[in-house]
């Protein structure tokens, strides 16, 4: 069967559309969706051309399109509705009962989130975003005091994509630290990491699946073999238990799963800086 196409589209950067239609998806095991972000669709004409391109596609793939969108305009938005695809509207569907509820209209404003008004929390989100970037793969150790969390694993088990997420959506210092095999040969932790234990959280991983990550970026090379991840990913889990590191499995898991049981976990709460 042809993948069907989902478009998630916005006046805005999309990423809301994105996120909520990637998380009603994740209920339907098996299909295949093709995904089409439209960003900044804030004009009659630029819906208009985005309708013609959907209904295009529908006519090729003979499959109805899927749209999700978070159009604030009215106008915008019912020409997004006049096309041959199934929409999901996540503005009016949440916004409209909340309106009546608060007995309020809501203060809708077009374009992207304004932030001058929580300045010191954008701020915090930069910054949190800065030290991520800066304490990615153990490059610098030197500010581990400094960390909210230290992720821990094997290489490509999800470290790096974790911790931007925990800093771009919890404002969290995370820092994260890749095991070798030189860390394995040792009884005891790395000892930058040693005085940092409570800060500690494990990554793993399925070894299939790892092989295949590692297959696409160095084919037929021996960190990506299959006994090698399987050996890298049986000694860091066995040093997760020694030690006493609480960690988690991210085979089946989105980038989303992973950093909210971190939050939840390790307790760790958004603006912990504030």
């Amino acid at each position: 069967m042809a993948a069907r196409s989902i478009y998630f589209i916005s006046d805005s950067t999309g990423i809301t559309a994105e996120t909520v239609g990637h998380s009603l998806l994740s209920h339907f095991d098996g299909l295949e969706f093709h995904e089409t972000v439209l960003s900044f669709v804030d004009t009659e004409t630029k819906a208009r051309t985005a309708i013609d391109r959907i209904d295009r596609d529908a006519k090729r793939t003979g499959l109805q399109a899927i749209i999700v969108e978070t159009i604030i305009d009215p106008k915008i938005r019912a020409v997004i509705h006049s096309g041959d695809a199934y929409v999901v509207d996540v503005i009016s569907t949440f916004l409209s009962p909340l309106e009546s509820l608060l007995g309020q209209p809501a203060n809708i404003r077009i374009g992207r989130p304004q932030v001058s008004a929580h300045h010191g929390r954008y701020q915090q989100r930069i910054d949190a975003m800065q030290f991520a970037l800066e304490n990615d793969d153990g490059r610098r150790t030197q500010h581990y005091d400094q960390a909210d969390i230290i992720l821990v694993g094997v290489s490509r088990s999800g470290k790096t994509p974790t911790s931007i997420f925990l800093a771009l959506q919890a404002n969290i210092y995370a820092a994260n630290y890749p095991l070798t095999m030189d860390d394995f040969d040792h009884p005891k932790l790395p000892p930058v990491l040693q005085p940092y234990r409570n800060k500690l959280y494990g990554l793993t991983i399925a070894p299939k699946r790892l092989h295949q990550i590692r297959h696409g970026r160095k084919a037929d090379s021996d960190y990506a073999s299959l006994r090698q991840c399987e050996d890298e990913v049986r000694m860091a889990e066995a040093l997760f238990h020694r030690f006493g590191i609480p960690f988690i499995d991210t085979t089946q898991l989105s980038i989303e799963e992973i950093s909210t049981r971190i939050l939840v976990e390790k307790r760790l709460r958004e603006n912990v800086r504030n």
